[in-house]
Formats: C-alpha cells, structure tokens, sequence
C-alpha cells in the first residue's frame, strides 16, 4: 500500500535524509537514508514488499531483515499519526 503524509507533517531533505515536522505536536521526526529510500519508494506508488527489496538491494542487506525494517517504520509512521 503506498504511503502518504497526513496534511500536517511538513518534510525537509538533508544530506543526512529527512527530518518530519509534525505540526500538530510541535515535533520533529529523523528519518535516516534507509529509512528515507523506505518513505521514497512508498510513497511513489511501491507497495512494502517493493520497498523491501530496494532496501536490501541499495544496503546490501537480507531481504527478511528488510521487510521487517520496512514493516516497523510504516507502522511506527501510522501509529504516531505522521502518515495515512
């Protein structure tokens, strides 16, 4: 499923990957450039399991490993309310 922002989280890329401004709250969130490539490829239209495999692709890491990084970060996104 792809992944998109609520209306009030604001994001800003940095050489380091991408800081999440949650308006609402007044908080801000780091993503790291794994985490980044995640967020990228879902919200360009790539379902989880494609995320997973450019994860482990671009950072040459275990394709279970990196469904379950992918499983955790869209859960901890839609969790604390950051995306829908």
């Amino acid at each position: 499923m792809a992944l998109k922002f609520a209306t009030d989280v604001s994001t800003a890329q940095t050489e380091y990957g991408t800081v999440l401004l949650d308006e609402r709250a007044g908080e801000y969130w780091e993503l790291n450039p794994t985490a980044t490539l995640i967020v990228r490829t879902l919200m360009a239209g790539g379902d989880e399991a494609e995320a997973a495999a450019v994860l482990a692709d671009e950072f040459d890491v275990d394709l279970a490993q990196a469904t379950h990084d992918v499983e955790a970060l869209v859960r901890e996104l839609r969790t604390s309310g950051l995306a829908v």
